[in-house]
């Protein structure tokens, strides 16, 4: 199991949601990529022909067309106001990704996610009307230093700033021990969700169950807490 793969994180809200990725770029080509392989309907666009070539080629979103994001009328055109989400992938052209996000939003998209690339430029985006600002980036170094720092965590999931689900491997200290007798909401205050070895897992686990070192749990708890953690 990987915390991507779980349909409660990873699935959206309602069947058959219609995203629209503007900007084509690594980060654009993930986010449609994604979203297509999830079997949402995925619109791309970007100005630059070869990337819409690219996507088409590569067969990674519904549809994609070129286009200049920062004139209405060619959003219009394309349907893109009518999408329940946009998310602006434009990070390193900072005049075309706020003119961009002031667009959709002004047209009325319900939903507007933009990449920043800096906190200035987050600010900006901000102030224009996006929903929400991710910096890509920044996000992924911040995984990194925490894999480094605590290598038995496989994976995370970020329900805000300061509360993740992670997953992790069950330390040589829990080895042969009940979930009871760890105590882990009193004295780490957390929660064990699941635990398994990879490949089947037991999500609610009976307290008197004994983890064994090298499997794996999934827990929730505040960044701070799963720091504390003996991993």
């Amino acid at each position: 199991m990987r915390l991507r793969s779980l349909n409660f994180l990873t699935n959206p809200s309602r069947q058959n949601r219609q995203f629209a990725v503007i900007g084509l770029g690594r980060f654009g080509r993930a986010v449609c990529q994604t979203l297509h392989e999830m079997g949402c309907e995925v619109l791309g666009t970007d100005i630059d022909e070869k990337l819409v070539t690219q996507v088409l080629t590569q067969r990674i979103a519904s549809h994609a067309i070129q286009l200049d994001s920062t004139e209405p009328e060619s959003l219009k055109e394309a349907g893109i106001f009518e999408m329940d989400t946009v998310i602006v992938a434009i990070g390193n052209y900072l005049q075309e990704s706020i003119i961009t996000t002031l667009n959709v939003k002004e047209a009325g998209v319900e939903h507007v996610i933009a990449k920043a690339s800096s906190e200035i430029h987050g600010k900006v985006l901000q102030r224009v009307g996006a929903d929400r600002v991710v910096f890509p980036e920044r996000e992924a170094g911040c995984s990194l230093a925490r894999t480094l720092n605590q290598p038995a965590l496989l994976e995370r999931f970020e329900l805000d700033p300061e509360n993740s689900i992670v997953e992790i491997l069950v330390p040589e200290t829990f080895h042969d021990k009940t979930i009871a007798q760890l105590e882990l909401r009193r004295r780490y205050g957390i929660s064990i969700l699941a635990i398994g070895d990879g490949d089947k897992f037991v999500t609610n686990p009976n307290p008197q169950e004994r983890l064994k070192k090298g499997s794996i749990m999934v827990v929730i708890g505040s960044n701070r807490n799963i720091q504390r953690l003996p991993i």
